[in-house]
């Protein structure tokens, strides 16, 4: 398995990670093997007229509830008529209202329902869930706190009502507002650098939970077409085994095949998680379970050259839904400075160059004849030892089920195959029985030899002998 021979389509270095202008953060092939900030910097977009729009409508937000706030009081002092104080209370904004303790009338959710009909229920019961705990999380700070909050109301807002063809346009407007939220909080909330982190995960954690169905997978992009070519592509390389990736792992210790069974679990989990870094969790729990399950296999600890093999190997057992469109959605949306750096962003790296390496995946990777390749890849042939058997749960984890990685294709070849065989057994023993029974009639018939049978009655010659029979009596009662 160390051979340098065996691994030269999957190995790869540590300087390939970085970004190419060699910044020192880590960079991405969405990015043209450049990190976040660099790619904006030699791909600027004159974001400029949109920035000040969003600006705008945050100062107009501002002066509104100002003015909102000073006319109720005045009104409160001067004790104005009914009809002026209703007219302050409507002229109120909702963000201000989201803070009040008392609890929302009928009346307001209603017109909150009608400003959204189009929204599903469900959609609409998990907007208000990630408001609520920004909300409350919000309120454990100063000042700030709902300024912060009306920022990115309006930030949302502005965004749900914007109608963009390119998704490139929605990522530069998210990133713009990561980087002006940021130096809002260096400049206001006055903080550490960790208090600064925890509210920005919480601003992603609500921007992204309000945007996530109109930001993930847009109907206006190829996601979906691109999702669907990964997904058939990992399918047939099902055949692909832990021998041909050079995977330094042992799946028949329990302990490995656990790591590897959680490390495919926590991958197919990452499409059920709606923010950039839930996402990103995800990819660092798999990334962790490989090394765990490669240490146990080696017992030593696990180097680049052996995860991304494993990562691969991981990837085509598990074959993920919407590959291509959580990893677009974690690039787009994510704050920079989590995949630029850290853990996170090393794991996220190796992903993406492992599903590069599966796109590009041919027969001098694996080390075998391009007819051998393309004869697996059609389904023609298998090796002995496929990979195609996945996952399904029992009750103690996991239990391997054969053949369900199988194309439907290869499947359909051996029935048949199958039934061929069980006719031609059938046919065979059919004639065999017939034969049998000709070589039967062609015998001459079985003289038996009778005996003579002895019944009770028949004359005897030994019957003198015996003592006579009995003979009823009767008795006097």
């Amino acid at each position: 398995m160390n051979s340098g021979v065996e691994r030269r389509g999957i190995s790869i270095q540590q300087s390939e990670l970085m970004c190419k202008r060699g910044c020192g953060f880590y960079g991405n092939t969405v990015w043209q093997g450049l990190c976040s900030i660099c790619w904006h910097e030699e791909n600027p977009c004159g974001k400029t007229k949109q920035i000040e729009d969003d600006r705008a409508l945050a100062e107009r937000l501002q002066r509104e509830e100002e003015a909102a706030y000073a006319s109720s009081h005045q009104g409160e002092q001067t004790q104005d008529t009914s009809t002026s104080s209703k007219t302050v209370t409507h002229s109120v904004p909702i963000v201000k209202r989201l803070f009040n303790s008392a609890p929302k009338t009928p009346a307001m959710r209603d017109a909150a329902g009608s400003r959204s009909s189009s929204v599903s229920k469900q959609t609409s019961v998990e907007r208000d869930h990630v408001t609520q705990h920004f909300i409350d999380f919000l309120k454990t700070l100063p000042r700030p706190a709902y300024d912060i909050f009306k920022r990115c109301h309006a930030f949302t807002e502005n965004i749900g009502h914007k109608k963009v063809l390119v998704c490139e346009d929605f990522s530069e407007s998210v990133q713009d507002f990561y980087q002006n939220m940021t130096e809002y909080l260096h400049t206001n909330l006055k903080g550490s650098a960790d208090q600064t982190e925890t509210v920005m995960v919480e601003v992603e954690h609500y921007v992204m939970g309000r945007l996530y169905e109109q930001l993930f997978c847009p109907e206006h992009t190829d996601d979906k077409k691109k999702d669907l070519a990964i997904q058939k592509r990992i399918g047939t390389l099902h055949w692909v085994s832990i021998e041909m990736l050079c995977v330094p792992v042992d799946e028949k210790l329990p302990k490995v095949s656990d790591s590897v069974e959680r490390a495919i679990t926590d991958l197919i989990d990452m499409d059920s998680q709606r923010v950039p870094k839930e996402k990103l969790a995800c990819v660092t729990r798999c990334s962790k379970h490989i090394l765990t399950a490669v240490q146990g296999s080696m017992k030593a600890a696990a180097s680049a050259d052996d995860f991304l093999p494993t990562l691969v190997y991981i990837i085509l057992k598990a074959n993920p839904p919407r590959l291509h469109s959580n990893i677009q959605y974690v690039t787009r949306f994510c704050m920079p400075s989590r995949l630029m750096s850290g853990e996170d962003g090393y794991y996220f790296t190796n992903l993406c160059c492992a599903v590069a390496f599966i796109e590009k995946l041919d027969a001098q990777a694996l080390n075998m004849s391009s007819e051998d390749f393309e004869r697996y890849m059609t389904g023609v042939a298998s090796p002995q030892r496929p990979l195609g058997i996945r996952a399904s749960s029992s009750q103690n984890g996991f239990r391997e089920e054969p053949g369900a990685g199988v194309p439907s294709g290869l499947r359909r070849e051996r029935r048949k195959e199958e039934r061929g065989e069980l006719e031609t057994d059938l046919i065979q023993w059919k004639d065999g029985q017939v034969l049998t029974a000709f070589g039967v009639l062609e015998e001459p018939p079985v003289r038996t030899q009778t005996s003579s049978i002895f019944t009770i009655d028949s004359d005897n010659a030994e019957s003198d002998s015996l003592p006579p029979p009995l003979q009823p009596q009767k008795f006097a009662g």
